[in-house]
């Protein structure tokens, strides 16, 4: 039975009115975006759109007919205008007269560019002469979960046949390429009033005369197909269930215990991040009698295949007795059994040309009764691949519910993971950032160091979870950053530092978030002013509590995470120019500052032989952004000085040796350089950022 999310109409969202007045270039765009949103239709940056139109030659001034089709690499969902390569049609078709054969294929790819209108830089894609070929203006190349079934299923040409008769047509599985443009053609020549092809395998090609009628039909065949599973896959999901559901918060509490540990142990040759996903749909299959059956089989579609690997790892846990100890033990042995069974696929398919063997780590990791974990380079493309294994999972429902599912045959899964032309799209990806993959929780991080650091750590590409007690600063402080870098990166938590089980849950939630932890920035702060005579017990314990026990309680947790990943570790604190030159009426500070300078001594010591640095970056009068330096602090230390509050920026300016103020923007720059590896073989170690002060020069 399709799950409720599965068995909903698509509905139709073509609305004439926005339509009205568009150009067909433009109908594309508004066709390709409805298409794209909703996964059900095809997941991020799976299927492509095409329109065929007359344009004017810009050499010629004639009109010539020009094909508008999805670049490469494009989402249609989020696709804009120049997301759209052109291409002169005439000279696409005479492509055909020096095609070699299949044989040759690939290299009718080095040919596109030269058939580019209008000297557009967008890439075409290797589907574009499966869109150029259909004698059809509007062309839809979906990924369906409803179709991808009856396309993986092991008589797909028989239920392709039944459920649309001549209206759809069938081919057999071709990987996408020249050779399959030419099939489609022929096809379509054929079968001139057939409304589209089922690909095996694969996925779902309509067509239509307008942009509307396109969309409409591929709405349409859709539903028919949902429809079509909702009368005949009535049985229960995958052959029932043989193993329980755990609760939600035991799910999670799992989850936080194995995302680190796999994580370390995936993470030798690139740092990676991990998501979570234990939606209905997961947890349907990870409980089911067919689990490792079918898991065994791999994904059909070759865009789930290339996000998701040859297959996932099915984790050795039993949610009947969930004692996470023996599978954590087990995880190290699951892994390298997984590998060599990577490696010996590789040798079997290989071929003289193929590029070298790429990560062998499985990409996918399925719990039974819990969910699913998935790790990749950065947390965007670790959660689009749990969405595409979740399209997977419906297809393998779909399909083994009315037939027996297939999945893609190893050779032809290797010949499209290893493709040349794959590799080289790899090679063309841009470097990675010096942080990339990197995970780091910034305490404080709603104020103006805290920030200011995490919006430089996520320039170098590190996703980062903001810790601070101030709920509406957090709010706004991920807001802002998750615009300027995207949601997948940033996360906030609401933690006391001085709470140990806040400190506990607030890391169990970064975990759960990012799968692990690779940088703790401790600056949470809070500065006070009085004459010893006037401190009181409690405005005594109040800096203790937050400057050095909440630096203890943050670090304990942050080594305990670095521990259990086996793969090193990086703690920065945030202290105080007061933590090594005394100050007049601010004891309690300065000596909770001085605290935490001896504490991460003491931690570097105890760190170093799992390779977990521990530095410190002391700022002074860092005014600006600061929520430190709002209130009665700023008014304290005005006062103390005798000067208006106005004075104060310019008072620590002159008071400097560089005469310079000091800015969240500098703090953070000193910070990035502690937690990356350009310190790499620096631990124990102080940088003063407070442009020049004598007395706290270290000794």
């Amino acid at each position: 039975m399709l799950d409720k999310h599965q068995g909903a109409r698509l509905a139709n969202l073509w609305d004439d009115g926005k339509a009205a007045g568009m150009t067909e270039p433009e109908k594309l765009l508004y066709r390709s975006n409805l298409l794209g949103s909703d996964k059900r239709i095809t997941n991020y940056g799976g299927g492509n759109t095409s329109a065929k139109v007359m344009e004017k030659d810009p050499l010629t001034g004639e009109m010539v007919e020009v094909l508008w089709v999805k670049g490469s690499g494009g989402d249609v969902g989020t696709i804009k205008m120049d997301g759209f390569s052109t291409l002169y049609m005439d000279k696409l078709r005479a492509l055909k007269g020096i095609y070699r054969g299949v044989e040759f294929e690939d290299e009718m790819v080095g040919y596109l560019p030269h058939c580019t209108f209008n000297l557009n830089p967008r890439a075409a894609s290797i589907d574009t002469p499966l869109h150029a070929y259909v004698p059809k203006p509007h062309v839809d190349h979906m990924h369906p979960d409803a179709i991808i079934a009856i396309a993986a299923s092991k008589n797909s040409r028989e239920l392709t046949s039944k459920i649309f008769g001549d209206e759809i047509g069938w081919l057999p599985w071709k990987r996408p390429g020249y050779e399959l443009g030419l099939w489609l053609e022929k096809f379509c020549q054929e079968n001139p009033d057939a409304r589209g092809v089922v690909l095996e395998s694969h996925g779902l090609f309509t067509w239509g005369d307008t942009a509307k009628e396109a969309y409409e039909t591929t709405i349409e065949i859709i539903n028919r197909a949902i429809a079509w599973f909702e009368t005949e896959n009535t049985g229960p999901a995958f052959g029932g269930r043989s193993k329980p559901v755990l609760a939600a918060a035991d799910r999670a509490a799992i989850a936080k215990k194995l995302m680190p540990v796999i994580r370390g142990l995936v993470s030798a040759g690139e740092s990676k991040v991990g998501h979570f996903d234990d939606s209905q749909a997961v947890l349907d299959f990870v409980t089911s009698t067919s689990l490792e059956p079918l898991a065994a089989l791999g994904t059909s579609c070759p865009d789930h295949f290339l996000r998701t690997k040859i297959r996932p790892l099915v984790v050795d846990f039993d949610p009947a007795q969930p004692d996470v100890g023996n599978t954590l033990a087990g995880l190290p042995e699951a892994i390298a059994t997984y590998r060599a069974d990577y490696a010996a696929y590789y040798e079997r398919c290989k071929r003289a040309d193929s590029p070298a063997m790429r990560d062998p780590n499985a990409v996918v990791y399925l719990v039974p009764g819990v969910g699913m974990i998935t790790f990749a380079k950065d947390k965007a493309t670790a959660r689009i691949s749990a969405e595409f294994y979740v399209n997977a999972i419906n297809v393998m429902r779909g399909a083994s519910g009315v037939s027996t599912y297939v999945g893609l045959p190893e050779q032809e899964a290797f010949d499209i993971e290893y493709w040349l032309l794959e590799e080289a799209k790899l090679q063309r990806m841009p470097k990675p950032k010096s942080l990339a993959g990197r995970i780091a929780l910034v305490t404080g991080g709603a104020g103006g160091i805290g920030k200011a650091t995490a919006n430089r750590l996520m320039q170098e590409g590190a996703c980062v979870v903001l810790a601070d007690i101030d709920e509406t600063a957090l709010e706004a402080a991920q807001t802002e950053l998750s615009t300027r870098y995207g949601k997948d990166f940033v996360r906030s938590v609401n933690m006391n530092v001085t709470s140990e089980a806040a400190v506990e849950s607030g890391f169990g939630d970064a975990l759960l978030a990012f799968g692990g932890l690779d940088i703790l920035v401790s600056n949470a702060g809070l500065a006070t002013s009085a004459a010893v005579e006037d401190t009181t017990l409690a405005l005594w314990n109040k800096n203790m509590d937050i400057l050095a026990t909440g630096y203890f309680l943050v670090s304990r947790e942050a080594f305990r995470i670095f521990r259990n990943q086996k793969a090193g570790g990086n703690v920065v604190f945030v202290a105080s120019k007061n933590g090594l030159a005394a100050s007049p009426g601010a004891s309690a500070y300065c000596t909770a500052k001085a605290a935490e300078i001896h504490l991460a001594r003491c931690l570097a010591l105890e760190g170093a032989s799992a390779q977990i640095r521990v530095n410190v970056v002391n700022p002074d009068a860092v005014l600006r952004g600061s929520k430190i330096w709002t209130g009665e602090w700023k008014e304290q230390r005005a006062a103390a000085y005798k000067m208006d509050v106005d004075e104060l920026e310019a008072h620590y300016r002159e008071r400097s040796m560089l005469k310079l103020s000091v800015f969240p923007e500098d703090i953070a720059e000193a910070i990035y350089f502690l937690a990356s590896d350009m310190s790499a073989k620096s631990t124990g170690n102080m940088v003063n950022v407070d442009a020049g002060n004598a007395q706290s020069f270290t000794r």
